[in-house]
């Protein structure tokens, strides 16, 4: 099983979101982050002058199975990308095991994909 975490773009979420209810992910969570980077250039969006690293973020947590992995990294790189700084990372580590714990059960089969 891996674990995927990705730091988007707040503006993007939404397109995100849709893109993995129509992947093989059937949960995930989400919460809004703040961070600091390296990379810090000023930015002018509408008239306003902002500087890159205080973009508002959102933070998606997936865990899935090992066969899902990779075609999920390729929806959040792809949906969430614009190509300007900021855009994000993705983190991807190892779970060990999971438990449900309605029914005590444990594995990846308490992972449920629609393959």
């Amino acid at each position: 099983m891996k674990k995927i975490e990705a730091i988007i773009r707040k503006t993007k979420f939404e397109d995100v979101k849709e893109a993995l209810l129509h992947s093989d992910i059937d949960w995930f969570e989400y919460h809004d982050v703040h961070g600091i980077g390296q990379s810090r250039q000023e930015r002018i969006y509408r008239g306003v002058q902002y500087s890159t690293d205080v973009i508002e973020r959102v933070a998606i947590t997936i865990v899935c199975r090992d066969v899902i992995m990779e075609p999920t990294v390729q929806v959040l790189l792809k949906i969430a990308h614009t190509g300007e700084v900021g855009d994000g990372r993705i983190f991807v580590s190892d779970v060990i095991d999971t438990w449900s714990i309605r029914t005590g059960e444990n594995g990846d089969t308490v992972l449920k994909d629609k393959k």
